[in-house]
């Protein structure tokens, strides 16, 4: 699928990549639609919750150092600013560096929204350079102003001729994707429409896109074996390492939902190859990605050495918990990105996963190739029951009242806390090198043993809780509530 980077503006997943939040299956029948073409998503007849897209491009995009961020919309689009300002303050004092990225809201009122503010967003555009002095200035629309249909492209256009630092449009109107994963592909569409440079020399850099990097001494140390340097995007990267993007040795990512649109623009534009693989979870997935990263990058050689030296340290070890795992059951609810991973790697250690929720499904990618580790799963024949359910808490607990499996896990806290208070363990997979490689992998399955062999604080919650949901909802099947939500919703 071409990419244009000449529009400020991108499709939604929804029109790019066939993405889907309603769904009721397999994995076997969700991959081979996908790759057959014939996947449609389920409507519905009721949502309980949901994220808004301008809150994950914007948090990518201000994470970036010492850049401005103008949220071009009224004071309450502005809350996603206090979690995206914590956020980066504290990965940047992690770090060691200092971050003075700033996140501005026009503050559009009701005169505004009649009568537009393009003169107004053009004054604070300048008065922003003035005062701050960023690196880069990107400015973001709104619900509210594209609804009034306000032409931030001109606005920026004709301020570029005012200051010197690139002046980047960013359209976040979150009422266009019901997909907050949409947001990750209009900050990665930002940033190698506005800051990337072409390429004057090749480096010995791979191109990271993460979203903490938590583990940036530890990949940094594994890279020096293969004489690699990891540049980590985007929390706490520079506008100068953007601008050189495009000289990197290759691009991966922590998560194909997170850098799959920066990866194919990268290769498509300049060139840089981008590692298309399962991801690093787990012992398949690791082995797997660094020998693609050896292939591409002519380093075979060191990666099969290094292989070769961390497999004698950790196997054996990971062998032994397996032992205690086997015969567990589990229910999973993330993003694509992690609950197919996460499930791939509970099956190499012996773990049945029962149900799998994922946020949303891209039916396939920007090189129109279907996941892979969707490929990976039915090739291995691990089949299972999913659900595509954009968050609802309603129907996790539908399912694990269904299933009762020994363990829940979530990427996102809000849903752990409704397992537990129904007396399921759950395991809350916050970092996102939780499972890396063979150390994490080791650490997680630990992890899991530790989680459930107390389980004294759920039985005793959820003998003291009184939950919302009656034996009517309890008694519902997933799949035809989906089915009724299409033909009613």
């Amino acid at each position: 699928m071409a990419i244009n980077l000449d529009n400020s503006n991108i499709g939604t997943r929804e029109n790019r990549l066939g993405s889907i939040t309603g769904y009721v299956g397999s994995v076997s029948d969700i991959t081979t639609q996908s790759e057959c073409g014939t996947l449609r998503g389920c409507g519905r007849c009721f949502s309980q919750s949901s994220s808004c897209l301008s809150g994950c491009a914007l948090s990518q995009l201000g994470g970036i150092r010492d850049v401005a961020v103008i949220h071009h919309g009224p004071s309450g689009c502005s809350c996603t600013a206090t979690t995206q300002y914590q956020t980066t303050k504290q990965v940047a004092k992690k770090r060691g560096v200092v971050n003075n990225s700033v996140y501005i809201g026009t503050d559009m009122d009701e005169n505004d929204t009649i009568f537009g503010a393009a003169d107004k967003l053009h004054d604070i555009i300048l008065e922003v350079n003035r005062r701050y002095k960023p690196k880069a200035i990107f400015v973001s629309s709104s619900c509210t102003s594209g609804i009034i249909g306000e032409d931030i492209d001109s606005v920026v256009e004709e301020v570029r001729a005012e200051v010197d630092v690139p002046v980047i449009a960013a359209h976040c109107e979150g009422f266009k994707s019901r997909i907050w994963a949409t947001g990750f592909d209009i900050s990665d569409h930002a940033v190698v429409s506005g800051i990337v440079k072409p390429p004057k020399e090749k480096r010995n850099t791979i191109n990271f896109k993460n979203f903490y990097e938590s583990a940036r001494p530890e990949i940094i140390e594994m890279f020096k074996n293969f004489d690699l340097e990891p540049v980590f995007l985007y929390a706490n990267a520079t506008v100068e390492e953007l601008e050189h993007m495009s000289e990197a040795a290759a691009t991966t990512c922590i998560c194909g939902v997170l850098g799959n649109y920066l990866g194919n623009a990268l290769e498509e534009k300049y060139g840089v190859p981008y590692i298309r693989t399962i991801n690093q979870s787990g012992i398949a997935g690791f082995e797997t990605w660094l020998r693609e990263i050896g292939r591409v990058t002519d380093r075979s050689d060191k990666i099969e050495k290094y292989i070769a030296e961390q497999r004698a340290i950790y196997i054996p070890q990971i062998e032994e918990v397996k032992k205690e795992l086997k015969g567990l059951r589990a229910v999973l609810g993330m993003g694509p990105g992690y609950t197919f991973e996460v499930s791939r790697v509970l099956n190499e250690l012996g773990i049945e996963v029962v149900w799998a929720l994922a946020w949303h499904y891209d039916k396939k990618y920007e090189n129109n190739d279907v996941p892979p580790t969707m490929e990976y799963l039915l090739k291995n024949n691990i089949d299972f029951e999913i659900s595509v359910s954009d968050q609802q808490n309603y129907e996790v607990m539908n399912i694990l009242n269904r299933f009762k499996p020994d363990l829940y896990l979530s990427r996102h806290p809000g849903s752990t806390v409704w397992a537990i208070k129904q007396g399921v363990p759950a395991l809350y997979v916050a970092d996102e090198y939780m499972i890396f490689g063979y150390k994490h992998t080791l650490e997680f399955a630990k992890t899991i043993l530790n989680t459930i062999r107390n389980r004294s604080f759920e039985q005793n919650l959820a003998k003291r809780v009184k939950l919302p949901y009656t034996d009517w909802w309890y008694d519902q099947d997933l799949g035809e509530f989906l089915q009724e939500g299409k033909a009613n919703g």
